[in-house]
């Protein structure tokens, strides 16, 4: 299959259904060979990583199983060995396995905590560092590198979700993974950048409202819109783009400033609790210090 990707080697973790499915089969179509990672399915679970492979291969493409588990340390090392064994090289490493333990902060166990924290941080984080390793060996070596990195984020990381503090902590922490990897591994030809969909899988089903409800004839919650984003991120037409943070929603892309200022005051001396009440007004600016409701967050349109 010829394609943007021709030649390339992927590996999408948690592929096997919804978002993951969407960017491995687009990454496919695109020419690339897939490395479908997800963990051994349910015994009724309709949508398998073979399911995937399947599909690609119907379609022309290549793709491949691997069933480790990419938060154990030696799982994701067995994960990026297989993909460079394909033809000696790993390209495009996209990290979505995810998983859900929702509970309020008062009534979350240390088992829910460390589930979630565990999936999602050190599952980007372990494969993320045996690829850095391979990309590195091969700058050292004098070959030239053109890697991508697409890492998994939400907007519950960057504006925190009522009765998800692990999964918002984890969401947060996989920015800053991601803005690191994109400081660090430039030297290595390497370019990493986040996207926070918003997509109907099995993960979102019965949370959001609407999501079957089409504008304008798009459906905006179609999965599929976020493989497009991450294969465009994966080719040639992204290569002056990294270190970034996306919301993908349909037909609608938003690039995010994270954490940008938005008031800033300087004393005349050394701040005093009496001088510092008397700046909080000059502080809170025209917004004021209330708290934002999420859904008024994801709603925003952009600037």
């Amino acid at each position: 299959m010829t394609g943007t990707l021709a030649g390339k080697v992927a590996i999408v973790t948690g592929a096997a259904r919804g978002i993951g499915r969407s960017e491995a089969l687009a990454l496919a179509a695109e020419g690339c060979h897939v490395v479908i990672n997800d963990l051994v399915s349910a015994p009724d679970q309709t949508e398998t990583a073979e399911s995937a492979v399947a599909e690609i291969v119907a379609a022309g493409g290549t793709a491949e199983v691997n069933h480790d588990d990419i938060s154990d340390w030696a799982g994701a090392g067995r994960l990026v060995a297989q993909a460079v064994a394909v033809d000696g090289h790993l390209d495009i490493l996209v990290c979505n396995a995810g998983n859900l333990r929702d509970r309020t902060l008062v009534k979350m166990s240390e088992e829910e905590w460390d589930a979630v924290i565990k999936v999602h941080l050190k599952g980007h984080f372990a494969p993320l560092h045996f690829a850095a390793e391979h990309w590195r060996d091969r700058s050292r070596a004098g070959e030239a590198v053109d890697a991508r990195v697409i890492t998994t984020s939400s907007e519950a990381g960057l504006y925190g979700h009522f009765g998800q503090v692990n999964y918002s902590t984890a969401k947060a922490g996989i920015v800053s993974m991601t803005l690191v990897a994109a400081r660090e591994l430039a030297q290595f030809g390497v370019k990493a950048n986040s996207i926070c969909p918003r997509a109907r899988t099995a993960m979102t089903a019965g949370v959001v409202p609407d999501m079957d409800v089409k504008v304008d004839g798009i459906d905006d919650w179609d999965p599929l819109a976020i493989g497009t984003a991450a294969t465009f991120l994966a080719g040639p037409h992204a290569d002056d783009i990294t270190g970034q943070v996306f919301v993908v929603h349909g037909a609608t892309i938003t690039r995010l400033a994270v954490w940008a200022p938005l008031t800033e005051v300087r004393g005349t001396s050394a701040w005093t609790v009496e001088s510092l009440a008397a700046a909080k007004d000059q502080l809170a600016g025209s917004e004021g210090f209330a708290l934002e409701e999420f859904d008024v967050l994801m709603n925003r349109s952009p600037a």
